[in-house]
Order: structure tokens, then C-alpha cells, then sequence
């Protein structure tokens, strides 16, 4: 079962995942020509980058105004991303599949920062039921998106600390990062890609067209 969920349903993954997001990409590029065909005529590289980088970065309006959420969710997305890349079991594997290796987080660190993100995601899931305008625009589909966001972590930690029974466990961090990957083309998680392409549309359109800046 492990040399099963670790080779063929990776690559299922990987492929899935790449391809669906290809997909979606060229499905947005091909729907904004018909919408919004105005924009390719004045878009600016320049203004689309500033854009990302103001927003990739805490130099928006939106820090201000929301100091707290906004630090945490820059922390939500810097342990997703940089956790799976950086974790040393993951960089052995990458080592003993491709023979490519980086620098590793020390593990006691990738620890802390596990709990840390399961405390975070519990903290969104909060946050979407008390605070009023966030918990009229939630469904169970985004408490389901947190949940699947959650298990590599959960399962991983579990995994890493020898609960329950390792093998079974580790089967299922696999199976979840396999899942989380899948998933990401055909839900909310698109916007780890797609982000980068509404952002330069919208810096391009206020900056070059309107004379103003979007942060």
C-alpha cells in the first residue's frame, strides 16, 4: 500500500494537478479575450508586477486595516507553502526520486510550525462562524477546504511523533497531500496560481488605464 499511494497515485497527483491547472490558466486567459479583450491593448508589465509584489507583501490597505488577520494569513500561506517544500523527510524523498536536494528546516522547527498552522486553520475556521460578514459568505464548502488543508499537517505531525500506528499514519499524510493536490484546479485552492494572473489584470487596469494604484 505505501510504495502504492508514494509512486502511481503521486504521479496521478502531480498530473492531475498540473494539467487541471494548465487548463484552468488558459480557460481564464481564454474567457478574459472574449470579456475583457480591452485589456491586452493597454496592459502594463510594469503596473501588473507592482501589483503582485504590494500584495504578496504586507504594503496594502488591507493590513492596515486588518493587522491581525491580515499578519496570520500571511503566516497560513508561508507554512503551507514553505513546510511541505522545506521539510527534511520531504527533501530525502526528493533525493532518493530525483536525486535533487535543498536546504532542509531543522525538524524541530517543522514541528512547531505544524501546530502552528493547525492552530491557524482552527483560527479561520473560527473566525468564519463569529465575525458576521465572514460567516455570511461561508458554506460547509469552505469549512470542508480548511478540513482537507489541515490533514497533511495533522496526519504528518501524528506521523512524525509515532501515534497511533506509524504506517497507517503516514498512508494517510500521503493520501491527503495527494488529495489536497487534486483538488486545488477545481476548487478555492486555484488561487495559489490564478492569484498572480487576477492581480496583474487588475494593477494593469487601474495602474496604466486609470492613473491609480489598487493598495
Amino acid at each position: 500500500m505505501y510504495e502504492f499511494v508514494r509512486g502511481p497515485l503521486l504521479w496521478v497527483a502531480f498530473i492531475v494537478f498540473i494539467v487541471g491547472m494548465i487548463y484552468r490558466v488558459a480557460a481564464l486567459i481564454s474567457l478574459s479575450k472574449k470579456k475583457d479583450k480591452v485589456v491586452y491593448d493597454h496592459f502594463s508589465a510594469k503596473w501588473a508586477l507592482k501589483s503582485i509584489f504590494h500584495w504578496l507583501l504586507p504594503l496594502n490597505r488591507t493590513v492596515a486595516q486588518y493587522p491581525v488577520y491580515s499578519i496570520l494569513t500571511y503566516l497560513f500561506h508561508i507554512i503551507l507553502l514553505g513546510v511541505p517544500i522545506f521539510l527534511l523527510a520531504h527533501n530525502v524523498l526528493w533525493h532518493e526520486s530525483w536525486k535533487i536536494s535543498w536546504w532542509s528546516l531543522p525538524e524541530d522547527v517543522a514541528d512547531y510550525l505544524s501546530l502552528l498552522m493547525l492552530a491557524l486553520i482552527l483560527f479561520l475556521m473560527v473566525r468564519r462562524m463569529v465575525a458576521p460578514y465572514a460567516r455570511i459568505v461561508t458554506t460547509a464548502y469552505d469549512y470542508a477546504l480548511l478540513l482537507v488543508v489541515a490533514m497533511p499537517f495533522l496526519t504528518g505531525y501524528m506521523a512524525y511523533h509515532q501515534w497511533i500506528n506509524y504506517q497507517w499514519m503516514l498512508i494517510l499524510h500521503i493520501l491527503s497531500g495527494e488529495l489536497m493536490l487534486i483538488l486545488i484546479p477545481f476548487t478555492k485552492l486555484s488561487h495559489m496560481i490564478l492569484f498572480f494572473l487576477s492581480r496583474a489584470h487588475i494593477g494593469s487596469e487601474f495602474g496604466e488605464r486609470r492613473g491609480t494604484v489598487t493598495w
